[in-house]
């Protein structure tokens, strides 16, 4: 399981993702899910993904394959004329590779074969002359886009850091407070569930920027993690202790 959160602000775009896989409470690894491409003064393009490892790794792979010769191919990130290009590409290559992969197990495992490979990813990014964009790609190439009315998209193991999300939220909130609030929507999520966890990478990319303004990988020991972990452990309880009693002997 992950967890990777895109989020739109006013001031551009602020991403966040875990980097715990696991096959079993035995078997647990650090993977990179946070890839960025960039064309310095042009345009930025970043992916968070979730779902089979294995899946997500042959997507990815795709994409750097086809970056490699951008002169000879048009398919690729750095020729889309737009980020809905950029999300039609991403949503065609996840869902003609889910298909391959899920083929080939049929034919190993045979038609009763149960196991299902699925992934989906989020994509952001801006290219020139135009606004900054997010989309959320599923399994099956389709996708959505951002808006007013949902500013952002979380894959993974959403459920228990989407309230946070929902209560702090603020489409004018600095990229300071936007990083505050997903540090505490993972921390929440990483004390839940120990399929989800740390180190974390962020990046904020500016509107018009077209290069992160700011990308850092978020260790267990980082001291702002800890401190936010700790003050919003502190904050629910004097908010909680706030609340007016309730009395068992009231009518």
């Amino acid at each position: 399981m992950t967890y990777c959160v895109g989020m739109q602000i006013d001031k551009g775009l602020v991403l966040m993702s875990d980097t715990r896989t696991n096959s079993g409470v035995d078997n647990v690894s650090v993977f990179k899910k946070m890839h960025s491409w960039t064309v310095p003064g042009e345009r930025i393009i970043t992916v968070l993904t979730a779902g089979n490892l294995a899946t997500t790794q042959a997507v990815i792979g795709l994409l750097e394959e086809r970056n490699k010769a951008p002169g000879e191919r048009l398919n690729t990130l750095f020729k889309a004329p737009t980020m809905f290009e950029v999300a039609t590409q991403v949503g065609m290559l996840l869902r003609d590779t889910i298909a391959k992969t899920n083929a080939i197990n049929q034919t190993t495992d045979g038609p009763t074969a149960t196991t299902k490979f699925t992934a989906s990813i989020i994509v952001a990014g801006q290219i020139k002359g135009m606004q900054p964009r997010l989309f959320l790609v599923y399994p099956e190439g389709n996708f959505i886009e951002a808006s007013l009315e949902t500013p952002f998209f979380q894959i993974g193991e959403t459920k228990y850091g989407r309230p946070i999300i929902l209560r702090g939220y603020e489409r004018d909130m600095s990229f300071e407070d936007a990083v505050k609030l997903l540090m505490v929507s993972f921390d929440s999520t990483i004390r839940a569930n120990l399929s989800v966890g740390p180190p974390l990478d962020l990046m904020v990319i500016e509107k018009d920027n077209f290069e992160a303004l700011h990308s850092r990988r978020i260790t267990p020991q980082d001291p702002y993690y800890l401190a936010v972990s700790a003050g919003w452990s502190e904050a629910l309880k004097n908010a909680f202790h706030a609340l007016p009693d309730y009395s068992l002997y009231s009518k």
